[in-house]
């Protein structure tokens, strides 16, 4: 397994530092099996009366934050797979306000955003842990930047740490 942190600007673009920067270890299949463990102990810990808060207009509710999360878990594992299979076609980016209304998080329990989370964590490190190392390395084009699949796995182990503390500091 290979064991070291995606470099900056040769493995994914800057604007993605404040993610990969939250990761302090350099064994990201632990870091993605423990951030799982924290992040389900975390949304389980909210009261249901919070689920559907929003701390200010136009601002997403604590669902909608959880849903987000689980959406740009699948579109970053889905790069790293396509990346990591040496497909070199580049890969759109995406616009995370356009996803948040239209997916109906406020129809949802939490239990079933836990659930989902939870299926959707497990596959992503099932999947990872088949990548040799040569896989971890290979690089592509993803939203018009160069990306690795490490790149894309500590942006998802870091992601969930940036709106767990702001939802400690603007919900609860």
């Amino acid at each position: 397994m290979l064991n070291r942190r995606p470099t900056p600007e040769t493995e994914y673009p800057s604007r993605f530092e404040v993610y990969i920067s939250r990761i302090k270890s350099s064994d990201i299949l632990t870091a993605l099996e423990q951030g799982k463990e924290q992040t389900i102990a975390f949304f389980e810990s909210i009261p249901a009366e919070k689920a559907d808060f929003a701390y200010d207009t136009g601002k997403w509710t604590i669902k909608e934050v959880l849903l987000h999360l689980i959406d740009t878990e699948r579109i970053m594992a889905y790069r790293g797979l396509r990346i990591a299979r040496a497909d070199q076609t580049p890969i759109p980016g995406f616009e995370q306000d356009d996803y948040v209304p239209a997916s109906a998080a406020d129809q949802r329990s939490m239990s079933s955003l836990i659930s989902e989370y939870t299926a959707l964590r497990n596959s992503s490190i099932a999947m990872y842990t088949h990548f040799s190392d040569a896989m971890w390395a290979f690089t592509g084009t993803a939203g018009g930047n160069v990306f690795s699949p490490i790149a894309s796995a500590y942006v998802i182990a870091g992601h969930e740490l940036h709106h767990m503390e702001i939802i400690e500091e603007r919900y609860l």
